[in-house]
């Protein structure tokens, strides 16, 4: 994953026309709701949200991290995890900073966890990332995976650069908690020809911990299988969190009734961040996939 060089927060790209949406928020007085996600931030003017990227400014909710690339990457599509979506390719996978969840187990946390003064960044606009992406066409890249941090808190972002993908005959790939609002699925989705979503657990309870919204993100998936974009899921299994069989055959059984064919992919988490001591036994996530092969045609182990 490469790290760009700094550039100084306090610099406006000229290219960010849209990073001001038609979804500007809801205004009450000087208060400012934002209405990306469940967390909906109350924000006054020049507050940023708990996501670290969406910022009350001039009486509406910016992306203020558009175009802000703090990890940039050829990757092979298999890595985002993609099995089932053009095998054998790669893609140019970028990322920004923050996130709307606040997993204590995040792998990306040095990006996912920051602001805009937390890591150096470096301004790419939506053209210049498709000219990339186009420039790597001899070394097998199909197109731009957005992933890394959490791009959906930078959805602006994300539908510029993809509608400019498609016009160049390449692909829109997602990598994505899922955990947004009803209006910015149906506005994304409809976008992305590729999308893997962490489904973090499958419960109330373990979203909450989380900072996130169970319902929601279950939505999200059901909004992707209904669509005509390639969708799959992973489960990364955390110890007390999601490493229970029951847990794991609900999870199953509710992937089978809306496609059986979706993959999922179960992967062993390894202690970052706030956790520590050792992962999983490789043998319990075997297990665990081979509860989910009960129900799904296609159940890949990850990092065992």
């Amino acid at each position: 994953m490469w790290s760009s060089r700094s550039v100084s927060p306090g610099r406006r790209p000229e290219y960010a026309r849209t990073r001001r949406s038609s979804l500007n928020g809801l205004k009450s007085s000087d208060i400012i709701k934002c209405t990306v996600c469940a967390r909906e931030c109350r924000l006054q003017e020049g507050q940023t949200g708990a996501c670290g990227a969406r910022k009350a400014e001039q009486g509406s909710v910016i992306c203020a991290n558009y175009g802000r690339i703090t990890s940039l990457a050829l990757d092979p599509i298999e890595k985002k995890p993609l099995a089932r979506f053009l095998p054998g390719s790669r893609i140019l996978s970028c990322g920004s900073y923050g996130c709307n969840l606040r997993c204590p187990f995040c792998q990306n946390y040095e990006i996912s966890m920051a602001g805009e003064t937390g890591v150096p960044w470096r301004e790419i606009s939506p053209e210049e990332l498709c000219k990339m992406a186009m420039s790597l066409r001899p070394e097998r890249n199909t197109g731009v995976a957005f992933t890394y941090n959490e791009p959906l808190i930078s959805f602006e972002f994300l539908l510029d650069t993809a509608k400019l993908l498609h016009r160049d005959g390449m692909k829109a790939v997602l990598v994505s908690n899922g955990s947004v609002s009803r209006e910015i699925a149906e506005r994304v989705i409809p976008e992305i020809d590729a999308m893997n979503i962490d489904l973090k657990c499958f419960s109330e309870e373990g979203y909450r911990m989380l900072g996130g919204d169970f319902q929601q993100t279950l939505d999200f998936i059901e909004i992707a299988a209904d669509s005509r974009t390639h969708l799959e899921l992973t489960t990364l299994i955390v110890p007390g969190l999601n490493d229970t069989e029951e847990m794991m055959e609900a999870e199953a059984r509710w992937i089978a009734a809306m496609d059986p064919e979706i993959p999922l992919h179960v992967t062993r988490c390894f202690p970052r961040y706030k956790v520590s001591g050792r992962p999983l036994e490789t043998g319990r996530i075997r297990r665990l996939a081979e509860v989910a092969s009960g129900f799904l045609s296609t159940v890949l182990i990850g990092n065992c």
